[in-house]
């Protein structure tokens, strides 16, 4: 569980001394999933530095995870939300104007909807929800006073839509990238058009930005070189962190003391359970009795297609799927946990992402097994301190990694990460960073 070393001390200034930040951000709460958190707690400590957000976002929706205690979360901390629709395929999903969840569709059938969907809308297929973010944030920009617009990508449609409002409104715009547009690793132009009109419309937006953040040093460099008119000034870097109060939720009571390795999130695209999977059954056939004293815990969505691995592996008697769990329940779990596993596969500029997972790990101060490739990911696992490091499909590498935080855990020696290093990933100190950009850009127009 997390504890601190510094102290952190939590103040409210005066009402009239906070600036004003109109938010555009398709995923927030009751949405969940790690794309969600960024926002939100961004969201949430803005006040602590002298800023009041206003966010504008979806209204009911279909989704693959909907998570009350986020929603309750942003609801406690006061955050001013309205809500837009725009008739995309998620609004229609939508049971009688409230937020449902959905099952994620098999695999293969969920690559064939991403590539109909690259194909058939640009930059992607949240623009419907696009246009009416911008003739809700036009109108309130109209009526009530902000010194500046924040928008998080993606959807990449989201950042046109506040590039339009800067270019109305003269309000400087900082634009966050969680993953990158050109060169996303979950994205693919079917033809050198797409290419080519993806490219013009994400310059035509990087013009307008008075800032832009990204998550880690690859990404940077990938932006610089996709578009040399950026300065190195230009960006900043603000990492995926973990927050701190969440942390402070107890742990789940344990019913046996058994060595238990733990997964929160989903699976998808390249990041699969296969090899982890694998590379357990190894385990089982060579060492039976370490097995025994084993498990396996998965948190999010374990699909049906993974669940078919399981058995044909033989390893139902090792697994516990818990699916979806809130996010403070999930965190309880994670702190119950005696270590934490995450991957991410060889992809398309795999050395460019920055998990969220990974980052809310390090808010346990948990061993880690880290299966991914060369990259940012991987760099960020070694300053960790605490964390082997695999490569992702290496199902040798895995069971030998499975193995050593097993022995440690029986001789009571688990690796220690560098708190120093934790600390700089708090979400109230990142968005302390966020909120200095915030000041340069509007002082320094």
């Amino acid at each position: 569980m997390y504890t601190s070393s510094s102290a952190h001390t939590r103040f409210a200034p005066a009402p009239d001394a906070h600036r004003k930040v109109l938010v555009l951000a398709y995923y927030f709460p009751p949405m969940g999933l790690s794309g969600v958190q960024r926002t939100l707690k961004f969201t949430k400590y803005m006040r602590r530095y002298y800023w009041e957000p206003t966010v504008i976002t979806t209204g009911p929706v279909g989704y693959y995870a909907i998570d009350q205690s986020l929603q309750e979360e942003a609801e406690r901390e006061q955050i001013r939300i309205i809500r837009t629709s725009g008739g995309d395929v998620n609004a229609m999903l939508a049971a009688k104007g409230e937020f449902k969840q959905r099952a994620m569709p098999a695999e293969f059938l969920r690559k064939i909807l991403s590539r109909i969907s690259n194909w058939l809308f640009i930059p992607d297929n949240k623009r419907f929800w696009a246009r009416q973010a911008y003739k809700t944030a036009a109108k309130l920009l109209q009526e009530e006073q902000f010194d500046l617009i924040f928008v998080s990508g993606p959807p990449y449609s989201s950042m046109q839509a506040a590039a339009r409002l800067k270019k109305k409104f003269g309000l400087p715009l900082v634009v966050d990238y969680r993953d990158l547009w050109l060169g996303n690793q979950f994205m693919s132009f079917p033809t050198p058009i797409h290419t080519w009109l993806h490219g013009r419309m994400e310059y035509a937006v990087l013009r307008e930005a008075t800032k832009i953040i990204v998550t880690n040093r690859r990404m940077k460099e990938r932006m610089l070189s996709h578009h040399p008119f950026l300065q190195h000034e230009d960006i900043t870097i603000i990492s995926q962190g973990f927050d701190p109060d969440d942390f402070r939720i107890p742990p789940v009571q344990r019913s046996n003391w058994k060595f238990r390795l733990g997964y929160a999130g989903i699976f998808y695209d390249a990041i699969t359970p296969k090899y982890l999977l694998k590379a357990f059954q190894m385990i089982v056939k060579e060492r039976p009795d370490v097995a025994a004293d084993m498990e396996l815990h998965f948190l999010g969505l374990l699909r049906k297609e993974n669940m078919r691995l399981v058995k044909k592996l033989g390893l139902e008697e090792y697994i516990h799927n818990h699916g979806y769990l809130d996010h403070k329940d999930s965190v309880a779990m994670i702190s119950s946990c005696d270590a934490l596993w995450m991957m991410v596969g060889q992809m398309r500029s795999a050395d460019t992402v920055s998990s969220g997972k990974l980052y809310e790990y390090f808010g346990s101060q948990k061993p880690l097994l880290v299966s991914v490739p060369e990259g940012a990911l991987k760099q960020a696992a070694q300053r960790y301190g605490a964390a082997l490091v695999t490569e992702p499909d290496n199902v040798h590498q895995i069971k030998l990694a499975i193995l050593r935080l097993y022995q440690d855990f029986k001789a009571r020696t688990p690796m220690k990460p560098h708190i120093d290093y934790v600390e700089q990933h708090r979400r109230d100190f990142l968005t302390e960073q966020l909120t200095k950009e915030f000041n340069f850009a509007l002082d320094h127009p």
